[in-house]
């Protein structure tokens, strides 16, 4: 469980964070009302997918892994902000005490291994279909998140960011992104992933959120980078 002595750092208060306060320019697109409306709208319509879908997702988790549905973890957002991201769980229920067991494929601040042990049958098939996320809808119609923005960062990983790192949480975190629509699990370079967020924010408009929303639902269909 997280708690506040997780922010006791110099990074971080319990409202976001104070190192080198690069993120003190408020991206456009925060707020933004026409990205927020179609947040909103995106949201609803993705939670009424999630409740038609939860139920066979939900017997399908626990025939496999008998455990909790759904898996939360805190996660950073605009501006250091905390809050508590959502997903159906694909991993055994143990899965945070076994990591210390699996190989860590991944370059920089970030944590991957593409055959995870810990994922399930069940949950290699939620992450492929991208059915695992859906949840994530909560957090974009809360406010947390958007449907598009920058890969949302843990708390860990953001305690070691410098301060071209930091300059990813001027905007909010998003169920996809530059990240998503380049593969996802192929992306194992935490410069790289970096590289895209920041390039997200040079490019952003309520076009370029369309289009990159477009671009998902084809990588989606296609399997294209799924974890």
């Amino acid at each position: 469980m997280i708690t506040t002595s997780d922010f006791s750092s110099t990074n971080f208060t319990t409202s976001g964070f104070t190192k080198f306060g690069c993120a003190a320019d408020v991206h456009p697109s925060v707020n933004h009302r026409i990205k927020r409306f179609l947040d909103i709208l995106g949201a609803l319509v993705g939670l009424v997918m999630t409740v038609v879908i939860a139920i066979p997702v939900a017997i399908a988790i626990q025939l496999d892994n008998p455990g909790p549905i759904l898996y939360s973890q805190m996660r950073c957002g605009c501006q250091g902000h905390p809050f508590r991201i959502w997903k159906f769980r694909s991993m055994v229920a143990n899965a945070e005490q076994l990591k210390h067991l699996v190989t860590n494929e991944a370059k920089g601040h970030i944590f991957k291994n593409q055959a995870d042990p810990r994922v399930t049958r069940v949950g290699r098939f939620l992450r492929r279909t991208s059915l695992d996320e859906l949840p994530q809808f909560w957090n974009v119609l809360m406010g947390d998140m958007s449907l598009v923005g920058t890969r949302p960062p843990t708390i860990d990983e953001v305690k070691r960011y410098n301060k071209r790192h930091w300059q990813r949480l001027n905007v909010k975190p998003g169920m996809t992104g530059e990240w998503q629509v380049h593969g996802r699990s192929t992306v194992k370079d935490f410069e790289q992933i970096i590289s895209l967020d920041l390039r997200y924010q040079r490019r952003w408009s309520i076009a370029y959120d369309l289009y990159l929303i477009i671009k998902t639902i084809g990588v989606v269909l296609n399997k294209d980078g799924a974890c």
